[in-house]
C-alpha cells in the first residue's frame, strides 16, 4: 500500500508541474518580428518561461525577453536589464571596452572631450569624456558621462548629471530629443516613445537606469554609478570632495551594421579589422583621439566619420547573428565570441 501511495503522489506532482508550466507558457508573451528582411518575419515567436514578458513592471526582475530578427535562429532568449560590462558592446569603468570581436581594449580620450564611439551611415554615438588629471600624471583619468544619438534627422541625448555625492535614491539620468528636454517618469519604469516611432526609452529600473531601442538599427542599455571611494583608493584618481563624477556603464546591440563602420567602438565591427589591442594583455590601451574627436554630442564630423542622414548603405551588412555570445545569452558573457 506504501508503494502504491507514493506512485500515486508522484503522478500527482507531475501532473501539478505539468500544469504549473502550462499556466506560465500562457503568462508568456508572444513576439513578432517585422522587419521585411528577417529570417524570422512574421513568426510569432513565444518568450521562456525564464523571461515571459520584454516590459515587466515589477524593477525587481532582472531579466527581460528580446527576440533579435536578424538571427537565423527565430528564438526568443532572455537578457540582463541592465549593461554587462563584461560583454560584448560594453563600455565600461575609466573606459573599459569589449569589442564585437571580443577583444577587452582602453580608450582614455581626454576629459572635456568628445568622441565618436560609432559611425555609419545610419547611427552615429558620440560620448562626452569626463575626468581628471592628478598632479604629475601624464594623461587624463576618463569616464563616459553622455551620450549622443543621431539617427535619420533626429538627434538624441542622454548624461549623467554631476553630484558631489553620491545617492541612490536619487535620479542621476537627463535626457534630451531634437534638442528639447525630455522628462521620463521613473516612479512606474515608465516608457517614452517618439511620435514616428523612431526611437523608444524604456526605464529599467525606477532611477538612473533606461534601455534604449533604436528599432532595427541599435539597443543600448545605460546604467549610472558613480566612482566609488573604493575605486579611488585603488587607482589612486585623488577624487575631489565636491565631485563623485557620476558616469555611464553601458551596452550596445547592433542590427545590421555596414562594413566600413568607424568609431572607437564601431571599428572593432568591421569584419576584416585586426584589434591594436592584443588578447591577453591586462591594460591595452588603443589611440585614435585625433581620428575620432568631434565638437559635440550631436555632431555628425570627425575625420573618420561615416554618417549621412539619409543613411544610404551600398555595401555588405555586417550582421550582429555573425558573432555569438558563447553563454547564450544576449547580454551577457566574459568578452568571448564564438565564430561561426
Amino acid at each position: 500500500m506504501e508503494f502504491l501511495a507514493a506512485g500515486s503522489n508522484k503522478s500527482l506532482l507531475i501532473i501539478l508541474l505539468f500544469f504549473v508550466s502550462a499556466i506560465l507558457q500562457t503568462r508568456a508573451e508572444t513576439k513578432v518580428c517585422y522587419s521585411k528582411g528577417s529570417p524570422c518575419f512574421m513568426k510569432k515567436i513565444q518568450c521562456p518561461t525564464q523571461c515571459p514578458s520584454s516590459s515587466p513592471s515589477d524593477p525587481k526582475v532582472t531579466k527581460v525577453c528580446v527576440i533579435n530578427c536578424n538571427s537565423p535562429i527565430c528564438k526568443a532568449e532572455c537578457k540582463n536589464r541592465k549593461p554587462n560590462c563584461n560583454g560584448p558592446g560594453s563600455a565600461c569603468h575609466d573606459p573599459r571596452f569589449i569589442g564585437g570581436d571580443g577583444i577587452v581594449f582602453y580608450f582614455h580620450g581626454k576629459k572635456n572631450e568628445h568622441f565618436t564611439l560609432v559611425s555609419d551611415p545610419n547611427l552615429q554615438i558620440n560620448a562626452r569624456f569626463i575626468g581628471l588629471r592628478p598632479e604629475g600624471r601624464s594623461r587624463d583619468y576618463t569616464w563616459i558621462q553622455a551620450l549622443g544619438l543621431l539617427f535619420d534627422s533626429n538627434s538624441f541625448t542622454l548624461e549623467a548629471t554631476p553630484s558631489a555625492t553620491w545617492d541612490d535614491e536619487v535620479d542621476h539620468l537627463k535626457f534630451s530629443y531634437n534638442g528639447e528636454e525630455l522628462i521620463i517618469p521613473g516612479s512606474d519604469l515608465s516608457v517614452w516613445q517618439s511620435q514616428e516611432s523612431t526611437i523608444r526609452v524604456e526605464r529599467t529600473s525606477t532611477k538612473n537606469s533606461v534601455l534604449v531601442t533604436i528599432p532595427e538599427v541599435a539597443e543600448i542599455s545605460v546604467n549610472v554609478v558613480p566612482v566609488t571611494k573604493e575605486d579611488d583608493r585603488i587607482h589612486k584618481y585623488q577624487l575631489p570632495s565636491d565631485d563623485c563624477f557620476a558616469h555611464l556603464e553601458v551596452q550596445f546591440r547592433f542590427y545590421g551594421l555596414s562594413s566600413n563602420v568607424e568609431g572607437v567602438l564601431g571599428r572593432t565591427y568591421q569584419p576584416d579589422f585586426k584589434n591594436p589591442a592584443k588578447p591577453g594583455v591586462a591594460m591595452a590601451v588603443v589611440g585614435g583621439e585625433d581620428k575620432y574627436k568631434t565638437k559635440s554630442l550631436v555632431s555628425a564630423h570627425c575625420m573618420a566619420c561615416v554618417f549621412t542622414q539619409a543613411g544610404n548603405q551600398k555595401d555588405s551588412i555586417v550582421m550582429e547573428y555573425s558573432k555569438l555570445d558563447c553563454t547564450g545569452n544576449t547580454f551577457s558573457g566574459n568578452g568571448i565570441v564564438c565564430r561561426k
